[in-house]
């Protein structure tokens, strides 16, 4: 973001007219690695493991729906099962919750139990006259009731009834029970299953009003992102009085209470042992005192140099509102962000599933039944999968970020607003696409290089949690919290590096140094766009969960029936404040753009002729008021030229 040279003659500057391609070699980097998870998606396929995820396969290898290949050393492997589609678990119920897995010998049977099976004479009846054996293979139906191993080779009676998963095959029993049997295991405050039972029930009788008031939280967001742009001033001026009240007030209570203490400790009725405690209170309320009192002088000095940056904070918010009304599509981008996050996880999961039943079939000797083990190198599939989770989840993430700042910098530096693209969102993603993937590519891949380590850490401390020593634990948890820290320093870095993008197409360490150099310089605004700001938002976030919580007690109230509706009371509000955090995160990314945006044109343009400034007539009143406080300086925008965007080039 550098100016041009001084030869050249000076033009008005057109951002997003020009453009180039950025970071190209990162882009090639990041299309070979997606090609990869490609590869590993293919590998699964290729080697029966997707079909056995979903046709579903036996304790003893045998894929259901299939003419099988007999194994070595397991008996009952290799059977003939087209006819048999569907798998049936013996105890559905027995989770293992650490391996994530049922501890249960799977059959393949041609039908699913449709009503309860009592007795071992159902089960007979049942295969007889449905050809659906329930008991292991070396079982005939006709031996049932009589086999000397039927109470480990044939289901847990009663036999509850179930139905088929939908594309998976899977015999899943219908009965409510033993979901409740599962959940009761993570929520381990619930002393009676009845009770977890009730509170299931209250929300599937309150699916409604639930639905109800998510969609209030929905439309209660909307309403605060405009809002906020009216109230911002009141509200913004209202926090920091009762900031300055609370500070002095509570310094001022502190000498109070210390001077009374200290009268008392003068008084002779006083015993010797209460001297002693008057005598550590009055010396414990003098260290109260003082530290309260540096904090507030500290703090009011602060709040004095950082009022006019206040000011602007208040004229950013006013803006990001104006934006939000020319551009409503921003606020759908969390879901679509979120949409495609989902279609990556189920792909990602999915193939995470299928990996898992790739290996090698392996006889357990113990159980007796066959496992697949992933052996030798296959076993470095898993990790790169689990990279590539992470990178295009931030790539994706960034893409986002990217979107938003291209739109807002279209609509930041466009004079006249009624000449914006008649879909500025969808240009900003062309763009996007077009010319700074591989931006978006390097700037995430440094974003996984931190979380990488991080996740690892957090899992090896999480494993020798007990076993390890007080110091090991305190390096492991500082190292955790430092690359946490660092990790949220470099995301909001290459948020600002994408806006720098954005405005001047340059690769992504240029515009990284150039945003960075932008925030050094104007530390002072950041910080005060990063607390009053933040904070405003947060107030926000309360409001919309407050109100839609008030709805859902006097909706709910209404459902006394229902003697445990404080789940789906919660259930509500964490949907509420889930959506007020991704609509004001937004307006948050938005305020963002447009304070990059507003630096940089204070920076190259003084307002003169031939210098205007692109900014709103809000800001520009806040430079105005500015200028006349002396808070401005003439240098502040020396009229130098921006970089023109054909400049930006195309760098590694």
């Amino acid at each position: 973001m550098g100016c041009c040279n001084s030869t050249e003659s000076k033009r008005d500057w057109k951002p997003l007219e020009e453009h180039s391609c950025t970071d190209v070699p990162w882009l090639i980097v990041f299309t070979l690695f997606c090609i990869g998870m490609v590869c590993i998606c293919a590998f699964p396929i290729a080697t029966g493991a997707a079909s056995r995820l979903i046709s579903g396969y036996d304790s003893y290898g045998n894929t259901c729906g299939k003419n099988n290949t007999k194994l070595e050393g397991v008996p009952l492997s290799g059977r003939d099962m087209r006819e048999n589609k569907y798998v049936f678990f013996l105890d559905p119920c027995n989770l293992d919750l650490i391996n994530r897995k049922i501890k249960s010998i799977a059959l393949c049977v041609s039908k699913c139990p449709a009503a309860e099976l009592k007795t071992l004479s159902d089960l007979k009846q049942f295969a007889l006259n449905n050809g659906s054996h329930l008991c292991s293979y070396d079982i005939t139906p006709t031996r049932y009731t009589s086999h000397s191993d039927r109470s480990t080779k044939c289901p847990k009676l009663p036999v509850p009834p179930s139905k088929s998963v939908p594309l998976l095959h899977r015999c899943v029993p219908v009965d409510i029970g033993c979901y409740a049997e599962f959940a009761q295991a993570f929520i381990t405050f619930v002393g009676d299953n009845s009770v977890l039972r009730r509170v299931i029930a209250g929300v599937m009788a309150s699916k409604e009003i639930i639905m109800g008031l998510c969609l209030l939280a929905f439309v209660l967001s909307l309403i605060m992102m405009v809002v906020i742009r009216y109230i911002s001033k009141v509200l913004v001026w209202i926090i920091t009085v009762l900031v300055v009240i609370g500070s002095i007030g509570g310094s001022g209570v502190l000498w109070w209470l210390y001077a009374d203490h200290r009268k008392a400790l003068d008084n002779n009725t006083l015993s010797v042992f209460g001297k002693e405690v008057a005598s550590d209170n009055v010396k414990a309320l003098l260290v109260y005192a003082i530290v309260a009192t540096i904090f507030t002088v500290v703090l009011l000095l602060v709040m004095f140099f950082m009022r006019k940056r206040v000011a602007l904070t208040i004229s950013l918010f006013h803006v990001a509102g104006k934006v939000f009304i020319h551009l409503p599509l921003l606020a759908l981008q969390p879901f679509w962000t979120f949409l495609c996050l989902m279609l990556f996880w189920i792909y990602w999961i999915t193939v995470l599933l299928s990996l898992g039943t790739s290996g090698t079939p392996v006889r357990n000797n113990i159980t007796g039944v066959v496992e697949y083990q992933m052996q030798g190198p296959l076993q470095y599939l898993v990790w790169y999968h689990a990279v590539g989770l992470i990178w295009i989840n931030e790539f994706i993430l960034a893409f986002q970020q990217m979107t938003i700042a291209g739109a807002v910098v279209t609509y930041y530096f466009t004079r006249n607003k009624s000449k914006l693209p008649a879909t500025p969102i969808l240009s900003s993603m062309a763009r996007t696409i077009r010319y700074h993937l591989g931006t978006l590519a390097k700037g995430s891949f440094i974003i996984t290089l931190v979380k990488i380590p991080r996740l690892i850490l957090t899992y090896i401390h999480s494993q020798l949690k007990g076993k390890e020593n007080a110091c090991a634990r305190c390096m492991l948890k500082a190292c955790v919290c430092c690359l946490w820290c660092l990790e949220k320093c470099l995301a909001y870095l290459n948020q600002n590096a994408y806006t720098a993008t954005a405005i001047n197409s340059t690769s992504f360490c240029t515009s990284a140094r150039d945003a960075l150099l932008i925030l050094v310089e104007n530390a002072l605004r950041v910080a005060a766009i990063n607390t009053v700001g933040d904070f405003v938002l947060f107030l926000g976030k309360v409001l919309v969960v407050s109100c839609t919580a008030f709805a859902g007690v006097l909706a709910l109230n209404y459902q006394r029936e229902y003697t445990v509706w404080v789940l789906p009371l919660l259930i509500v509000c964490l949907f509420a404040f889930l959506v007020a955090h991704c609509f004001l995160s937004v307006f948050e990314n938005v305020v963002d753009v447009l304070f990059l945006c507003f630096t940089v044109d204070t920076k190259y343009n003084d307002g003169s002729p031939g210098h205007e400034y692109y900014m709103d007539k809000a800001l520009m009143e806040y430079v105005e008021n500015s200028k006349k406080m002396g808070w401005y300086k003439p240098g502040d925008g020396d009229g130098r030229e921006m970089k023109s965007m054909a400049r930006g080039g195309t760098s590694a």
